[in-house]
């Protein structure tokens, strides 16, 4: 599974308007960052799946 495709189902993966872009609202320090762009942790243990039906049947 691609990287882009854990991030996309994932609660912590937003819309930012300012960059206009996706982006992880999650904060990551030095060393998570590092092993996260290296990609040598394969598994984000801040990944939380989220879903549009999930996340509306929540409001």
């Amino acid at each position: 599974m691609r990287v882009s495709s854990i991030c996309e189902d994932c609660v912590c993966y937003d819309y930012d308007e300012e960059l206009e872009a996706f982006v992880c609202t999650t904060d990551l320090d030095e060393d998570e960052m590092e092993r996260f762009l290296k990609g040598t942790n394969t598994a984000c243990p801040f990944y939380r799946p989220g879903g549009d039906y999930k996340t509306a049947g929540k409001q």
